[in-house]
């Protein structure tokens, strides 16, 4: 495991959450899919079931997005993103142990609201990125007109792609166009 159990569960998270507002259309455009989310990732504590609520997730996707944009290049950048997600949050780590996790870190209370929880969460994962000096595992898929974002936790570096299939996308053009190649005449 290259980070801890949590901050690799945040990082995912994060990710996902920046793809909600994907290429092909918004992926949270309601409670229902805020729901949704919110369970697929293991999210905990209060939550309010509002517009606003739903509204303040949305305006943190473009914050982080810009992490993967910036890349290594931005660090100092990123290091700023970070710093103010937590500054505005009032972030204050502490270890906790709930459900079936073992001690870990948070830093908001459980009654924080959503989108401050989600911005910390992020927030505290990057802090464990940038500490080690692995911003390069935040990248962008691939695949040109996907634009989705990338946490790349192999061993060796080597996830290209995003989780929504554009690998095997690139893998049926690379061949369609090897085939195209060879079934060519040579002059």
């Amino acid at each position: 495991m290259l980070f801890a159990h949590d901050t690799e569960v945040a990082l995912v998270a994060a990710a996902a959450l920046v793809n909600t507002a994907g290429s092909d259309g918004e992926k949270l455009p309601d409670m229902a899919a805020l729901d949704e989310f919110f369970q697929a990732y293991g999210w905990t504590g209060r939550r309010e079931h509002t517009a606003a609520e739903l509204r303040g997730v949305h305006e943190l996707r473009p914050r982080l997005r810009r992490i993967w944009e910036l890349g290594e290049a931005g660090k100092d950048e990123i290091v700023e993103i970070v710093n103010a997600l937590l500054r505005e949050t009032n972030a204050l780590p502490q270890l906790v142990k709930h459900d079936e996790w073992d001690y870990h870190l948070h830093a908001t209370p459980s009654d924080a609201p959503l989108a401050a929880r989600m911005a910390v969460e992020a927030a505290m994962a990057l802090v464990d990125v940038v500490r080690a000096g692995e911003l390069s595992r935040l990248r962008i898929c691939e695949l040109p007109g996907c634009g989705n974002v990338v946490v790349d936790l192999s061993k060796n570096r080597s996830k290209r792609f995003c989780d929504t299939g554009c690998g095997n996308r690139a893998a049926v053009t690379a061949y369609r166009a090897r085939k195209a190649a060879a079934a060519r005449p040579t002059p």
